[in-house]
């Protein structure tokens, strides 16, 4: 009888690929992370700019607006996004989940109009190690609810909402919930290249 893969069995934490962003923020690969708040969309796209290759974004395609390409420069190139529009709500899911267990695109985004349940995020971090131990990458999810999301299961959430201030682009994150992490905040802030970065960064930037 085949022996199940290691990476399929619960692999500490410690021994994932990670995407780091400015300011200590890190997201585990080949998991599934919950996104909320007015500016979450905007946490993707900055996600996707710190990546290489290919950004699957899915969403129903009645329920939410679709991207406007322009608004993603500078955060991401909008050329590296394909866009997925499943008729059913039911289907953003299975298209998430398929496109995770191929392990060939790198950062896949499911634009929720409601929250998923326990079982289907538990499909999603499965699909995501085999796309991870059978596939070319390590495959990371973006659940993006609405509200103050609440999915059960996932590997962290996060708030994003705007806080700008006169001749400031800024945006108040929250890590509302980690595994392995204690809730944070930062602030944001658009550096002097367009790109966020956590405030100090940003101005340290523009004084150079």
């Amino acid at each position: 009888m085949p022996q199940p893969h290691a990476l399929l069995s619960r692999a500490p934490h410690r021994d994932r690929p990670q995407l780091a962003l400015p300011g200590g923020i890190a997201l585990a690969q080949a998991r599934a992370h919950e996104v909320c708040g007015p500016a979450r969309r905007s946490f993707a796209a900055w996600a996707a700019g710190r990546m290489q290759g290919p950004v699957f974004w899915i969403a129903p395609a009645f329920g939410t607006d679709p991207l406007n390409p322009d608004g993603l420069w500078p955060l991401a190139d909008p050329g590296r996004f394909t866009f997925l529009s499943p008729k059913r709500a039911a289907d953003v899911l299975w298209c998430l989940e398929e496109v995770l267990r191929a392990g060939v695109v790198p950062l896949a985004v499911a634009d929720l109009t409601g929250l998923p349940g326990l079982t289907a995020v538990r499909r999603l971090h499965l699909a995501a190690e085999m796309g991870m131990a059978e596939g070319a990458v390590a495959p990371l999810a973006l659940l993006l609810t609405p509200g103050d999301g609440g999915a059960p299961g996932i590997e962290t959430r996060w708030h994003m909402a705007p806080a700008h201030a006169p001749g400031a682009q800024r945006w108040q994150l929250d890590r509302r919930r980690a595994r392995t992490e204690p809730p944070r905040a930062w602030v944001l802030e658009r550096d002097a290249s367009g790109r966020i970065a956590p405030a100090e960064a940003a101005r340290a930037l523009a004084e150079v």
